[in-house]
C-alpha cells in the first residue's frame, strides 16, 4: 500500500508540474537542469510535450539533436546530454 500511495503522490505532483510548464508558471529549462526527485522517472519527451508551442514534432527533433533516446527519462540523461538539452531550451 506504501508503493501505491507514493505513486499516487508522484502522479500528482507530475501533474501539477505539466500544469505549471503549460501555464508558464516554470520554465522547461530550469526542471531539466535541476530536476525535482519526482520527476527523475519521468521520460523528458513526455515534459518536452507538456510546454505550449513544443509538439511531438519539435520535442523530438530537440532528442535528435541532443542524440537522446525517446525513451530516456531525465534522471537518465548524461550531464552531456542534459547540458545539451538545457542550451538549446534556452534559446
Amino acid at each position: 500500500m506504501d508503493a501505491l500511495r507514493r505513486a499516487n503522490e508522484i502522479r500528482s505532483l507530475r501533474a501539477q508540474l505539466k500544469r505549471d510548464l503549460k501555464e508558464g508558471n516554470i520554465q522547461i529549462a530550469a526542471v531539466i537542469s535541476n530536476p525535482p526527485e519526482f520527476v527523475q522517472t519521468a521520460k523528458v519527451f513526455d515534459i518536452l510535450i507538456a510546454v505550449p508551442k513544443y509538439g511531438k514534432v519539435k520535442a523530438t527533433r530537440f532528442l535528435v539533436h541532443c542524440k537522446i533516446s525517446q525513451g530516456k527519462t531525465i534522471g537518465g540523461l548524461s550531464e552531456r546530454q542534459r547540458a545539451e538539452l538545457v542550451a538549446l531550451l534556452d534559446h
